[in-house]
């Protein structure tokens, strides 16, 4: 790839950020107003809203100066996700540490507060507006700032640098779409990755992109999603659903909609007749707030659903619609096979690396330009298998329904693969502990 931003373009231009910043500015009641819409379904966005412009009430005190603040963003649910071994392998280099944990959706909110302990602090970040940034900083006062894969934002960057937070993107990814939209705004790329301080890139591709947009110090340390190994609870509960259901399970996750056309519709088109009968189908839509448009999609069909939160899946019910959240590891180790979503739509696909860790054979989608390494790993390895469409979709996983031996082998591929890639969230844990100042010891 040829450099994009080159030295003519290096230095911000103070007028295209400003321009950024005001259009922020501008945009942000609106913000608020979708808040307060989507909080009908999810009440936790109408929560501690002032914090989304960096206000703090008492009840948030300024962290104690004895103890290194290690910040970790992590936007959403995915994200928080990822997150956690890489938390763990932070606590156990840095004993002492304090969390500061922020996100900006509900479910990332809601599922990162298994991560807190005492002392740990959680909030929504502001948004990507100077002022309120520079109040989030000069309140809480991290030590170290770590950004989560792809979430760099020119305002936020700036802010960091200005106040001497060293600003790090753990597990950074970006795709070459991602990278293509990034160099169309070549100043904006800069102010944001070039105040960046450093980032530990999940693959050599991903580093040299990021390097592009004027990132300087890149270190690439593997992906930290391989690292959340099965989860023995939610697997043992996923066996439990299995029995349960009293016959093969196929399982549809973290479907997506894409401009008014949704996954489960395009699976459901090309379903052939002799798959319900012979299997439970399980959907689980990637975003919560899908769960009762998805409910009506399969009851249009004539489907008999049942809902997760409801009732377990008995000899009458067609579709089980898993509306839990962080029951994911359950459902995988639930079924015999899964299609993971976000990959039939040009949405670069969603995370297979924690079916893997389950043992659950994977088939995905041409659209995978976020996984696209460990989509090319899994397919050599024998994990997993793409389709070009929804109809060999079906053709896929009905394969390993038919084949027993296949199925299994697929599957002890599956757990030779999780287990292969692990060992990113130390390496990281470690390069992040490079940044924090001196005069603070891990213990």
């Amino acid at each position: 790839m040829s450099s994009a931003i080159d030295g003519s373009e290096r230095r911000v231009r103070p007028r295209v950020l400003r321009i950024y910043t005001w259009v922020w500015r501008l945009l942000a009641p609106m913000a608020v107003l979708r808040l307060l819409w989507r909080s009908r379904r999810e009440p936790l966005y109408r929560a501690h809203l002032a914090e989304r412009f960096g206000w703090y009430g008492q009840r948030q005190a300024e962290p104690a100066r004895s103890r290194p603040t290690v910040w970790l963003h992590a936007v959403s649910l995915g994200e928080t996700r990822a997150a956690e071994p890489l938390v763990e392998a932070l606590r156990m280099a840095h004993p002492r540490m304090r969390l500061l944990l922020t996100h900006m959706t509900a479910t990332g909110r809601e599922a990162g507060r298994a991560l807190l302990r005492d002392g740990d602090m959680q909030l929504w970040l502001p948004y990507d507006i100077p002022g309120p940034l520079r109040r989030f900083l000069r309140r809480m006062r991290p030590d170290v700032g770590v950004l989560m894969e792809t979430e760099v934002w020119p305002n936020l960057a700036q802010a960091c640098a200005g106040e001497g937070v060293p600003l790090l993107l753990a597990n950074a990814r970006l795709s070459a779409r991602s990278s293509t939209r990034w160099t169309r705004w070549p100043s904006l790329a800069q102010s944001a990755y070039g105040a960046l301080t450093a980032a530990a890139a999940q693959t050599q591709d991903d580093a040299a992109r990021l390097r592009e947009l004027g990132l300087r110090e890149v270190s690439v340390l593997g992906n930290i999603k391989f690292d959340r190994g099965s989860n023995g609870a939610l697997h043992a509960l996923g066996e439990e659903w299995r029995r349960e259901a009293g016959r093969p399970v196929l399982l549809l996750a973290s479907t997506r909609e894409h401009q008014g056309v949704a996954e489960e519709a395009l699976l459901l088109d090309a379903m052939p007749e002799n798959v319900l009968p012979r299997a439970l189908l399980v959907v689980v839509p990637r975003h919560p707030q899908r769960m009762e448009e998805v409910g009506r999609l399969l009851q249009a069909r004539g489907l008999r659903v049942t809902k997760r939160s409801e009732a377990p899946a008995d000899a009458q019910t067609q579709v089980w619609l898993g509306d839990s959240l962080g029951e994911m590891p359950a459902y995988y180790a639930m079924a015999l096979a899964a299609f993971v979503g976000g990959s039939l739509l040009p949405l670069g696909g969603q995370n297979l690396i924690e079916a893997s860790a389950e043992g659950c054979p994977v088939v995905m989608g041409p659209h995978v330009f976020n996984f696209a390494q460990a989509v090319e790993q899994g397919v050599a390895a024998g994990a997993m298998v793409q389709a070009a469409d929804a109809r060999e979709v079906w053709t896929r996983l009905l394969a390993w329904l038919d084949d027993p031996q296949s199925r299994r082998g697929a599957a002890q591929a599956a757990l030779r693969f999780s287990a292969e890639h692990r060992g990113a969230a130390k390496a990281q844990a470690a390069w992040i502990g490079r940044y924090l100042p001196p005069g603070m010891p891990p213990s």
